[in-house]
């Protein structure tokens, strides 16, 4: 199982947009993420940074991305909530949300 978290800012004015469209993602869009392998996802948010983990099961995690990011419903979501986000000036090339680096685990 693979962990992954990211980074990305919330523009303060549509943080209370982004919070109530997270309280009812469209199902399809919940079941594209599980199809895409991905499990115990959460955004977590503070002081205008959302937090986002997730655990990927899979075993071609770009080819599980890419089938994602051609889903037309998800593109259709990420429409609807990438305006409200502000990526981070430090995320690498082709980021949205800013990849972290894992420095400590415990099971």
């Amino acid at each position: 199982m693979d962990r992954h978290g990211s980074l990305i800012g919330v523009k303060p004015e549509r943080l209370e947009e982004y919070i109530a469209a997270h309280r009812q993602v469209w199902p399809d869009v919940l079941a594209t993420i599980r199809a895409s392998n991905i499990r115990n996802y959460s955004i977590y948010h503070k002081d205008g940074l959302l937090f986002s983990y997730f655990e990927y099961a899979g075993d071609d995690f770009a080819g599980d991305m890419a089938r994602m990011a051609a889903d037309p419903r998800t593109r259709a979501w990420w429409a609807l909530v990438k305006p409200m986000q502000e990526p981070l000036s430090s995320r690498k090339p082709g980021e949205w949300w800013a990849e972290m680096e894992e420095v400590f685990h415990c099971e």
